[in-house]
């Protein structure tokens, strides 16, 4: 994968954006950040739950790595040229569902 196709992906489902965020761009909902792409052709992407991550992590360590206190808070390091296209494809977009705004219910107050 490469950094332009990442870019593409990510900008290809619905309400993302992108914008910058510190040395790196940032692509969002209106709610949050689900991912951030650097000069260095790497992902920062969220991945929840806590087990799936850390099941990543062990299981291919020369593609998703720890962020340090980035990851305590559900972000994992992804090196586009060694991530396989359809794992990442399906991560992104579970990050994205994630990153939806919560639906309020309507109901009367008191």
């Amino acid at each position: 994968m490469t950094p332009a196709r990442f870019r593409k992906l990510a900008l290809s489902l619905e309400g993302v954006q992108e914008v910058p965020h510190m040395d790196r761009a940032a692509f969002r909902t209106k709610r949050k950040i689900f991912a951030t792409l650097g000069g260095n052709k790497d992902v920062n992407l969220k991945i929840d739950p806590v087990d799936r991550r850390e099941g990543l992590m062990e299981a291919f360590p020369e593609v998703f790595r720890s962020l340090g206190g980035w990851t305590r808070l559900g972000y994992v390091g992804v090196d586009l040229s060694r991530v396989d296209d359809e794992l990442l494809r399906e991560l992104v977009v579970d990050a994205w569902r994630d990153a939806q705004p919560v639906a309020r219910k309507k109901g009367r107050r008191g």
